[in-house]
């Protein structure tokens, strides 16, 4: 709580004295504070919105979803000889394909982006010690060789789909992170991107992190080494309030200029700003592939019990949740994929609210209901399980309360023990030192979830916390469903193969589905050029074509 009062004595200032202080500055709120700031450790929404005005990924998705080059000059494809296949040593078909770098691409110290830099992040991606995210990427990458200082060629162990998305694949500068991989065990502790962030050479995006207030705000200036198009604002701070209340009361105030939609205000309390305050902000509501959901540690022997996981979901009215918090905007998940996305399927298993199917199923399972409304099983242990989620975002942390009060309906007791983002994501998770935890994925259009769902990815000591199925669901058919929808390059059998993948799902339920989010962009009047995304990728990657339009036109001459 002190930390926050600190937040807001910083920014509750009169508006216009601030904005008079900042004509070529721009203040944005988040609700969390990224839990580390290097790229391949620890996936967190906070942490991709920060690092996407500092970084260039090789590819990404635009606000079209289609696939472009960010750091590269071309997408590889077959049509322009770029990827070619390949018979490798066990006579399987991989994929061999070509980039070359950007001749402008440069470090923020004057350094060039060099294959040096590429051949050495792939050695720290694939060393099994390192606690990469997404590892299972950096391991099917069997080659990477430097023809020169800026092509490179990447061979894959197979043909997917979406063979020439390296989006995930993380670029690091060698000579400054050598010393720190030097015992890979350590280097999630020893990189200069949490010891020392502000150090020259770490980011080759627009901007560049010079000041790291941890939990509370990260300060980003121009890059003097970026060679695109020159970003309008001279300075952006971005300010971590984990309460959203908060959040709302210093955008009000002029503390900040914006809110985000990819971490920002939850759509209730944004349709209950808009009513208040609409006429004096732009906002935006872009439904995307955002996908809420409540995990599950299925290693916990109540939650190992598919019974137990189906009856918590049949407890759960998530119709009445939607309508009465968001308007209906937010549908209801019966599955991990989004209605957007063109692999989606109704043909999948329903929950709707059943409180007398949830009873039927805990009885059946065991469970059965005593005199104090808690059930308990044979051994007199009582149905009692925990619930977290990020604290401080209100809207989660009230329905949070909805499902507290559906599931002692039925008999189960849930105690609530919330965390603040960085310590949720950043431990909790990634060790899975939880029972149950609300929060959403981030999906890329037709995305396989294998970091999240395959059973090779789950975190452990022994892979160093890597991957991020922190369920724990281990399922022959889904490993093997994800290899096959990976593979086939016919959309229709594709389309196919996800049909099946997303009903075994919700079959399983390895989660408990809620709702695909749409999130609010609230932004000034006066800011242009912000372009939502939906997709896992923030709008901050296009931050050089943010600009104020109307207000301080000599900051882009500063």
């Amino acid at each position: 709580m002190r930390r926050v009062v600190l937040v807001l004595l910083c920014l509750l200032l009169p508006a216009a004295a601030r904005a008079a202080e900042r004509v070529d500055e721009l203040s944005i709120g988040i609700s969390q504070f990224p839990a580390t700031l290097n790229p391949l450790i620890d996936p967190m929404v906070a942490k991709a919105y920060v690092l996407g005005m500092v970084r260039r990924p090789l590819t990404t998705y635009d606000a079209s979803w289609k696939l472009v080059c960010m750091l590269c000059e071309a997408v590889p494809s077959f049509a322009n000889g770029l990827a070619q296949k390949v018979t490798l040593p066990d006579g399987k078909i991989g994929v061999r394909l070509t980039y070359t770098i950007r001749p402008d691409a440069f470090w923020d110290d004057g350094t060039p982006v060099t294959t040096a830099d590429v051949v050495f992040s792939w050695h720290v991606g694939r060393d099994p010690q390192t606690g990469v995210a997404e590892a299972e990427l950096y391991r099917r990458m069997v080659d990477v060789r430097a023809v020169d200082t800026h092509t490179f060629v990447v061979t894959l162990d197979r043909l997917t789909f979406d063979y020439a998305a390296l989006n995930d694949f993380e670029i690091l500068p060698a000579r400054l992170e050598r010393a720190a991989f030097a015992d890979p065990a350590e280097y999630r502790i020893r990189s200069l991107y949490d010891a020392d962030p502000t150090a020259h050479g770490l980011y080759d995006g627009p901007y560049r992190i010079t000041a790291v207030s941890p939990g509370s705000h990260i300060v980003l200036e121009r890059n003097p080494a970026w060679a695109g198009s020159r970003p309008y604002f001279r300075r952006i701070v971005i300010w971590a309030v984990e309460n959203t209340a908060s959040l709302e009361a210093n955008l009000l105030a002029g503390g900040i200029d914006m809110v985000p939609g990819e971490l920002g205000l939850p759509l209730d309390e944004a349709l209950a700003f808009a009513q208040r305050h609409g006429h004096e902000f732009n906002i935006i509501y872009k439904p995307g592939l955002e996908y809420e959901h409540i995990d599950l540690n299925l290693d916990d022997p109540i939650l190992a019990d598919v019974r137990v996981r189906r009856a918590l979901l049949y407890a759960i009215d998530r119709t009445a949740i939607s309508q009465a918090l968001f308007a209906g905007r937010n549908p209801v998940a019966n599955s991990f994929v989004s209605p957007l996305d063109w692999v989606y399927t109704t043909n999948v298993p329903r929950y709707p609210y059943t409180p007398s199917k949830a009873r039927a199923l805990l009885d059946a399972a065991g469970w059965h209901a005593i005199g104090d409304g808690v059930r308990r099983n044979a051994a007199g242990q009582r149905l009692v399980l925990t619930l977290a989620t990020t604290s401080g975002n209100r809207t989660r942390e009230l329905v949070e309360e909805v499902l507290q009060s559906q599931w002692r309906d039925v008999g189960i007791d849930v105690r609530l023990k919330n965390q603040p983002a960085r310590v949720l994501f950043g431990d909790t998770m990634t060790k899975r030192k939880y029972q149950m935890a609300m929060f959403a994925w981030f999906a890329a259009p037709e995305d396989v979830p294998r970091s999240e769902l395959s059973s090779d990815e789950i975190p452990s000591a022994v892979n160093g916390w890597s991957g991020e199925n922190y369920l724990g669901w281990r399922d022959s058919e889904a490993d093997r469903l994800m290899d096959a929808i990976e593979t086939e390059l016919d959309r229709p059998t594709r389309a196919a193969l996800w049909y099946r993948f997303e009903a075994l799902y919700a079959e399983q339920l390895p989660a408990l589905p809620l709702y695909f989010r749409a999130d609010p962009f609230i932004l000034p009047k006066w800011l242009a050029g912000v372009t939502p995304t939906g997709n896992e990728y923030p709008s901050t990657l296009w931050v050089q074509d943010w600009r104020a339009v109307g207000r301080g036109a000599e900051a882009q001459a500063r």
